[in-house]
């Protein structure tokens, strides 16, 4: 039996895109992935310049990038408050933007970044949300978010939603919240992905004009995917403490 590797080696190669080959970098016995976190740190370190330098000379009339941040500081508040409602967002307002921006942003760089002219030992750079680990840990600590929003709100009370209205759905609301951080990563990761091979075949196939308005529509979608993965974060954190304050009137 041919292995899949074998299978795919078979065929002409039609883009000159690799898939599988990672940089690692090797800390004893610990693996890295050098990829995502040079990609992950490079927008880290994007966004506290901008923040740092929105900031660090505040005028009463903003102008300039200060305008520009508390512009997408509205757009947040608004976007916290609309899923956790006036009494809640505030707390929670910190963590549901810092996952807008990073995606955001994470998203943007792989469509407008040439990653591709830096030259690493293995595979190539990209952005940090084309790979799964990135999706995969953004939506983990969405669980976790939600799981202490609810346990700091209800208590061990908190799990009797468990069995209610009748304890049959149990089972059913254990594998829901199984698929919640499942749905979450694949979804993101998917898109990026998609947007990203698709791009890159049109690229090499027709290098002119034909893949622009694929590119532009990779950027709105990239945008999208960032505010649904926020405003998913924000919806299941108030499912969490929803009902709390009822149990208390």
């Amino acid at each position: 039996m041919l292995d899949n590797l074998t299978i795919l080696n078979s065929f002409p190669m039609i883009a000159a895109l690799e898939v599988g080959k990672h940089w690692y970098w090797e800390i004893g016995k610990l693996r890295l992935h050098g990829q995502v976190l040079v990609g992950s740190w490079f927008v880290i370190g994007l966004l506290l310049i901008v923040s740092i330098a929105a900031t660090r000379n505040i005028q009463r009339v903003p102008s300039g990038i200060q305008n520009f941040m508390e512009y997408a500081l509205d757009f947040l508040r608004d976007l916290a408050r609309n899923q956790l409602g006036e009494k809640d967002y505030r707390q929670w307002l910190p963590f549901i933007g810092t996952l807008f921006l990073f995606i955001f942003v994470s998203n943007w760089s792989g469509a407008l970044i040439p990653w591709k002219v830096l030259q690493i030992p293995e595979g190539e750079l990209a952005a940090p949300t084309n790979d799964i680990n990135t999706t995969v840990a953004l939506a983990l600590l969405t669980s976790l978010a939600y799981f202490y929003a609810g346990i700091s709100k209800k208590g061990l009370k908190y799990f009797a939603h468990y069995v209610e209205p009748i304890p049959f759905l149990l089972p059913i609301k254990i594998l829901e919240d199984f698929t919640k951080p499942l749905s979450l990563s694949f979804r993101l990761f998917g898109n990026i992905l998609a947007d990203e091979l698709v791009v890159g075949v049109l690229v090499f196939l027709v290098p002119l004009l034909v893949p622009l308005p694929l590119m532009a529509l990779g950027l709105f979608t990239s945008a999208i995917q960032a505010l649904v993965f926020a405003t998913l974060a924000g919806a299941y954190i108030h499912e969490a403490i929803e009902g709390h304050d009822e149990e208390h009137h």
